[in-house]
This record gives C-alpha cells, sequence and structure tokens, in this order.
C-alpha cells in the first residue's frame, strides 16, 4: 500500500507567461519570466517524495514554454503525476502528443476563456484541436483525466450566453444531454463520457492588498494540501498568491523543507489549524468564505 503523501498537489509556475488575458484573470505584475531546467529539476527532485502530483502553473499558460517536453521528461524521471491547466488555444499536433504522455494525470481545458478573449468569434477551429485531442486521449490514455472548464455560466450574462453556446457544441458532439436547470454551485462537476467531465463554476475574487479585509478568523488549505513555487524560485503558501506577496523563501537560495518549516511558514500553518489569519494578503482572500 502506497504511503500517502505529505501534499496533495504541489503549484510549479514553470511561466509567468500567458498567450490571453482573460477578465476573470488578472494581469501578472511581476517580471514576465520563465523557470529554468535546472531550477525546475531541483525543484521536482526535492518534492518528488513529498506530493501526489505537480501543476505546471500557478499564473500562465503551460503551453507557453517553449521546454515543456523536457519538464514532463524531468517528472517522468522523478514519477511524479503531471496535473495540466490550460486554455488550450495554442494545442497543435505536437503539443498533442506532448499531453498524452503517460505522465499527465489529468488536463483541464479552460474553454471559458475562448469567448472572453475573442468575442463572437467562431470557437469551430479551437473547438475541434480540443475534441481531437479528448478523441485520441479516450483510445490511447482511457485512465486520463480531462475536464472542460465552462465558469459564468450564468453571469456575467454576455459571457454567461456564450458559455452556454460552447456548452451546446461540447454536448452535440458527444451525444451527451446536459440539464439545463443545474445549480453549479452545488454540482460543480459533471460527467459527459469514460473520464471526461465538464466543471463549472463562478467569477472568482483574487485576494489582493488593496482589497478591504475580510477578518482575521479563517482556515485554508494552504501549507496543508498544496503550496506554490513561482516562475523566479520564490515558494509561497498557496496557489491564489499569484504576486509573490507572502515570500517564504527562494529554492535558489535554500532547500525546500527549510523552506517549509521556517517561522513564517510554520506561522502561518499553526494560525490556520486554529483558525486564525496571520498574513495580510490571507485576511482579504474571499477564499475563506467557502470553509463557512
Amino acid at each position: 500500500m502506497q504511503q500517502k503523501r505529505r501534499f496533495n498537489k504541489i503549484n510549479i509556475e514553470i511561466s509567468n507567461i500567458c498567450n490571453l488575458q482573460c477578465s476573470f484573470c488578472p494581469p501578472v505584475e511581476r517580471e514576465k519570466k520563465m523557470m529554468s531546467l535546472e531550477v525546475f529539476q531541483s525543484v521536482i527532485a526535492q518534492v518528488a517524495p513529498m506530493t501526489d502530483q505537480v501543476t505546471l502553473h500557478l499564473m500562465g499558460d503551460p503551453l507557453v514554454h517553449p521546454k515543456l517536453a523536457e519538464f514532463l521528461s524531468i517528472c517522468k524521471a522523478h514519477q511524479v503525476p503531471v496535473f495540466l491547466v490550460t486554455n488550450g488555444v495554442l494545442m497543435n499536433e505536437i503539443k498533442e502528443e506532448l499531453l498524452l504522455d503517460p505522465i499527465i494525470r489529468q488536463v483541464n481545458f479552460s474553454l471559458h476563456s475562448f469567448h472572453d478573449n475573442y468575442g463572437d468569434k467562431d470557437p469551430s477551429i479551437y473547438l475541434a484541436k480540443i475534441f481531437r485531442f479528448t478523441e485520441r486521449a479516450f483510445a490511447e490514455r482511457p485512465e486520463l483525466y480531462i475536464n472542460y472548464r465552462l465558469w459564468n455560466l450564468d453571469e456575467p450574462l454576455g459571457v454567461g450566453l456564450q458559455n452556454r453556446s460552447m456548452l451546446e457544441r461540447v454536448c452535440k458532439h458527444f451525444d451527451f444531454s446536459f440539464n439545463q436547470d443545474i445549480d453549479v454551485r452545488r454540482n460543480k462537476s459533471v460527467r459527459v463520457k469514460n473520464r471526461l467531465h465538464l466543471h463549472f463554476d463562478t467569477e472568482f475574487t483574487w485576494p489582493s492588498l488593496d482589497l478591504p479585509a475580510l477578518g482575521v478568523k479563517g482556515t485554508c488549505y494552504g501549507l496543508s494540501s498544496h503550496f506554490g513555487v513561482l516562475a523566479d524560485g520564490t515558494v509561497v503558501p498557496c496557489c491564489l498568491d499569484k504576486e509573490g506577496k507572502i515570500p517564504l523563501g527562494n529554492v535558489k537560495e535554500a532547500l525546500i523543507e527549510s523552506i517549509l518549516g521556517n517561522e513564517r511558514s510554520q506561522t502561518i500553518l499553526n494560525g490556520f489549524k486554529n483558525n486564525k489569519l496571520t498574513e495580510t494578503l490571507c485576511q482579504r482572500c474571499n477564499y475563506i468564505t467557502r470553509f463557512n
């Protein structure tokens, strides 16, 4: 029986650059950066014994990185499964082959990003690439989980209507009947076929130091189920600290185990365990309301 790992996932941001700029995803204020192979190799070697899987983003789209194939090879060498999230716009035959690699456990396609960037443009070509990959996965990688993300079905209204249209195209292609009355706040995932699921949610407000404080009491899964490593090597406590406002240390200067054990990291973690938000950013994160 495999021993339970310390973390469910670790977000490793191989690039903070994205090919799109979605309204629901605030622009990155940090310097544009791509993680080097050397830093990635070091990080994977350190986290391999402690995590069930890694994601290759925090911000940015992993398909942007020109060395994605090498990153996947490093994950494979250390037997670390990959959970990959992409808008899918950059999908082509080469990237299709990469995403069918057995080291990848799950691929999430953010379909809602298309109309958010391209307005009323016909998504047929875009969807054809996603569908082709999915059909290949059914045949060649039946164990691969695939999620089609379709957020904001109802609001904002313009995007909602376009996303409903996208949903109808997906249902038609896979001959799937979707319950239009579904409450996406409660039923966030619906199985379509094999291991393909539709994933629903509503728009999320990213935490920012500019937002008003919501309180000092609350908890979070940061540092208990996951943490993040930004493209420049900065370790952050959770996947929502997109600007590195809670820097715990840098993997270029210290071992990850040491960073996770330092005073700031332990103060944050113990605070979460005792329903106390010790960091200013955490006090302004509306994700804590999901635990109420």
